[in-house]
């Protein structure tokens, strides 16, 4: 008989050397996420692996598993942990070696191999781990599967089994790049500064764009898992910048920034703006609904009401469906509702066939922008982005608040926006003409002005996204009504940034 999990080891000590770690919260509600070792051991993540081909035997799913993991100095370590516990569940399991999470995925067709455990702290700072983990590709778990997984894993349902098999395939990411490259190459030069923040993504992004056409110029894709510049997060205003000043310098026409597990693109223009990952969605929507009839696409309740508003989507007789935040939520409605493209804010896309195979692919996004800009020879990115309507908007922020606590204050925060809504009374001086609640709360104010809270799905943070369509100081007084909010409850830290 196994040992149950437990919660309250501390390192450097017997019971840390000799029974399982797992601290509850890093059962996420779309993959998993812990601060290694201090939230989980390699023992605990035996149990995951177990666990999962536990779940997957409940669940008369196949236990058939590719597996592989990010650029940090402690995933491989973790993954055969990981691995070690779905061989004892008896499951098969396909090593892939160091890869990028849509390379997992795309293994899982090229493979023929239903299930996924994807060994990645995806933009997380150092020291964090994960897993992002599917039974039926292209998807991956949502809460329902999570809550389960969490329930063997803590409860100690897990059980052994045999006829475990390990296969090693050392031609993935090989195969991969083929894949993405065998097509037309550009009939536009395109000049691209290709960002990796020293990531996963490194050895692989310039390839894939050199492939396609593009001339390419490499910045941070040394594999460093010190993350010695900044973390790879094409969100952080940090790696942007520092894309739009290589641009500038290079006179490039694009820049494509990656995450540390490769299945987010963020894009800064030729003039060296970056450009939120939303407007690059609307930007592509444009493009894509004037070649597919009828379009369907999601964009998720942190992205701009362009996608509903665009007078080109309109008179493209596009559609525009709003989602939860987070890519297991946006991959399965995308998939539900036969959308042609997904959008995050975050920069996930997730395109489905015949553009994709509907999991989420940085450089699938990056050769869309590359697509599109050949569709628009005497268009710069720029222009493009211009001819966009004006909006006023925010990054995404991300004040601190423990998982314990987060999902409360935003309960909180939604109720005071109802209460509001039900008296008729105003939020930055104007009547609110509609709350999304799917997702936190998103309150829409009369003139189109809106703001977003909700709790972070994989980190000990609330999100904040504000954005007008008339005024930045529309947009100001929006983020300062819901700041003030926030400002009393204890519980809400430090923001990342601010507008």
């Amino acid at each position: 008989m196994l040992p149950k999990p437990r919660s309250d080891l501390k390192l450097n000590t017997l019971d840390f050397e000799r029974l399982p770690l797992v601290k509850p919260t890093g059962f996420r509600e779309y993959d998993a996420r812990w601060l290694f070792p201090q939230e989980i051991n390699l023992m605990g993540l035996n149990l995951i692996g177990l666990g999962l081909a536990t779940l997957a035997g409940k669940r008369g799913v196949p236990k058939r598993f590719v597996v592989g993991h990010d650029y940090r100095s402690y995933s491989a370590s973790v993954k055969q942990a990981v691995i070690t516990g779905l061989l004892a569940g008896g499951a098969e399991v396909h090593d892939i070696g160091l890869a990028l999470s849509p390379m997992a995925y795309f293994a899982q067709f090229e493979l023929g191999v239903e299930g996924v455990a994807m060994v990645t702290a995806s933009h997380n700072d150092n020291g964090w781990t994960g897993i992002k983990m599917g039974f039926h590709r292209p998807l991956t778990f949502g809460p329902d599967e999570m809550t389960a997984l969490k329930e063997v894993v803590l409860n100690g349902e897990v059980q052994t089994a045999p006829g475990g098999k390990y296969v090693f395939v050392p031609d993935l990411a090989e195969r991969y790049m083929k894949a993405l490259s065998d097509r037309p190459k550009l009939k536009r030069k395109l000049k691209v500064v290709a960002a990796c923040g020293n990531g996963t993504a490194g050895p692989f992004a310039p390839k894939v764009l050199e492939a396609i056409g593009c001339e390419v110029v490499e910045l941070d894709c040394d594999l460093d898992y010190t993350f010695p510049r900044y973390n790879p997060n094409p969100e952080d205003m940090k790696m942007l910048h520092a894309i739009g000043d290589a641009v500038k310098k290079n006179n490039a026409d694009v820049g494509l920034g990656f995450d540390g597990d490769g299945d987010r693109c963020g894009v800064v223009d030729n003039e060296g703006h970056e450009i939120f990952a939303d407007k690059v969605g609307v930007m592509l929507a444009r493009d894509l609904s004037a070649q597919h009839a009828n379009a369907v696409f999601v964009a998720d309740v942190k992205s701009t009401g362009l996608f509903m508003t665009d007078p080109v989507l309109n008179a493209n007789k596009a559609k525009a469906l709003y989602w939860k935040t987070g890519h297991s939520y946006m991959k399965r409605y995308t998939h539900e509702q036969k959308a042609l493209v997904g959008f995050e804010k975050s920069g996930h896309f997730f395109f489905q066939p015949p553009l994709g195979k509907g999991y989420d692919d940085g450089l699938v996004a990056a050769i869309a922008v590359c697509d599109m800009l050949d569709r628009n020879p005497d268009k710069s990115l720029a222009d493009l982005k211009n001819a966009l309507p004006k909006t006023w908007g925010s990054p995404t922020m991300s004040p601190h608040c423990a998982d314990e606590a987060k999902y409360g204050v935003v309960d909180k925060v939604t109720a005071q926006f109802k209460e509001v809504a039900d008296k008729g009374g105003t939020v930055a001086g104007q009547k609110i003409r509609d709350l999304v609640t799917v997702n936190g709360v998103r309150v829409t104010l009369a003139d189109g002005t809106w703001g977003l809270v909700r709790a972070s799905s994989n980190k000990p943070e609330l999100v904040i996204v504000v954005e007008s369509p008339v005024s930045e100081a529309n947009m100001r007084a929006i983020f300062a009504d819901i700041d003030g909010r926030l400002a009393k409850f204890s519980e809400v830290g430090e923001y990342n940034q601010k507008i």
